[in-house]
């Protein structure tokens, strides 16, 4: 019998030993990408110029946060299964979303403050980037979450409204984001022109799983799944996967892109930018 009982996030649905085991060690890779990534970037700060080294010094931080929070969400998840003869069932201990949130909330504002620390933009600018990215940073997590719980087939029109408000300042962040990194490469030293639009793309590609994964555990499908239905709980697993997939490119993929931008912007010469650019004139 599949339990339906939720705390601060989803109800468990039944999962073959499959299922449950490609979660569980797709979060114990997570948290071993993210421990990683955050070793690597914070020994790497004397490799760059000093000017540079907050930015590797915030990219350590965020994946220390995510290393944290996934730890604390394979916990949760191995708290909320027990194994039978037939699978894995819920204990009545419901997986708890939050931590995802509570990460997400720290992590994804201050990715912004290291792509604007990296960039090294006019410091008026750089304020007002921040702010505007911050703001919708907070609104596209906390509009999420509350369709995030949704854990009945009945909550599925609610879901998508919750998604689609909070695909609105998902979307204007890319925007953004997009727009400044493209009008900051005549900025920036020729060594770093071409990792800043691998940056764009980087920020494109993986941003756009997060809606995806959203949409795979908001199907009636994986909703009914978590509220006791006998149906394919692929849905579900889907959405974990997705999330942990994206949550690693995003965080230690872009981090370690980071510190290739710093190294690259250290070793150029002062002028390299400007002189550049009257070669293209």
């Amino acid at each position: 019998m599949m339990n339906s009982m939720t705390f601060l996030g989803s109800a468990m649905p039944d999962l073959s030993v499959f299922q449950y085991s490609i979660v569980d060690n797709m979060f114990s890779m997570t948290v071993a990408a993210m421990g990683a990534a955050a070793i690597f970037l914070f020994l790497s700060r004397p490799s760059v110029d000093e000017v540079y080294r907050p930015a590797l010094v915030i990219s350590g931080l965020v994946v220390t946060i995510a290393a944290y929070h996934y730890f604390m969400i394979r916990h949760s998840w191995q708290g909320a299964y027990t194994l039978t003869e037939t699978g894995y069932v819920g204990t009545g201990a419901g997986f708890n979303d939050f931590y995802r949130y509570a990460d997400w909330i720290l992590t994804v504002p201050l990715l912004m403050v290291e792509l604007v620390a990296v960039l090294r933009l006019e410091k008026s600018k750089a304020k007002s980037l921040l702010l505007r990215l911050v703001v919708a940073a907070a609104l596209m997590i906390g509009l999420g979450y509350p369709g995030e719980v949704i854990s009945d087939p009945s909550g599925w029109t609610a879901r998508v409204v919750w998604g689609v408000l909070s695909s609105i300042p998902f979307f204007y962040i890319l925007y953004v984001l997009w727009v400044e990194l493209t009008n900051s490469l005549a900025t920036q030293p020729v060594a770093a022109r071409r990792l800043i639009e691998v940056a764009r793309l980087v920020l494109l590609v993986t941003w756009a799983v997060y809606p995806i994964a959203y949409a795979m555990g908001g199907t009636v499908a994986a909703l009914t799944a978590k509220a006791g239905g006998a149906v394919d709980p692929s849905g579900v697993v889907g959405l974990q996967i997705g999330y942990s997939i994206a949550d690693i490119a995003a965080k230690a993929g872009f981090g370690v892109l980071i510190y290739f931008i710093a190294v690259a912007k250290s070793s150029s010469r002062p002028g390299d930018e400007r002189a550049d650019s009257m070669a293209t004139a």
